[in-house]
């Protein structure tokens, strides 16, 4: 009669199928690797995502400063003080003050005052940007 061929004491049939598979313990590696993995990838999409709202809201900001110092007055009607508004929902000012006298050249303080001229845009979550700039203004006790 036929016999199967044995292996270390087994049938040959019986050798295939103790081989064939995964483990149960092969098997929950496998998923924890793959848990793993698709943790990190998730995190780095949050990421990623709360950098991008960042940028929006500091672009958003820089066009605010933008649309203020574009619509500030002409030289002559810009006086020293404060000037406060709201545009889509950022609070903007514009602190205008004359710049420090000793940095200023005397023969020239006749036909022009400069002016420090600060701006700020304050979004509603808080945070901040800040210009700071010079202005030249004809001088009302010129020649």
């Amino acid at each position: 009669m036929f016999q199967p061929m044995s292996f270390r004491g087994q049938s040959a049939i019986e050798g295939e199928n103790a081989s064939a598979g995964f483990t149960f313990i092969e098997a929950l590696v496998a998923l924890a690797v793959a848990a793993i993995c698709l943790a990190s990838i998730g995190s780095l999409v949050v990421g990623n995502m709360r950098g991008s709202r960042r940028i929006e809201q500091h672009i958003a900001l820089i066009e605010t400063l933008r649309a203020v110092e574009t619509g500030l007055p002409d030289r002559v009607s810009l006086v020293s003080g404060t000037l406060e508004g709201d545009m889509h929902g950022r609070a903007w000012s514009v602190d205008v003050s004359p710049f420090a006298s000793d940095y200023v050249n005397p023969r020239i303080a006749n036909l022009w005052t400069p002016q420090t001229i600060v701006v700020t845009a304050r979004s509603p979550s808080g945070g901040e940007l800040q210009v700071e700039t010079i202005r030249l203004a004809k001088s009302t006790g010129g020649q």
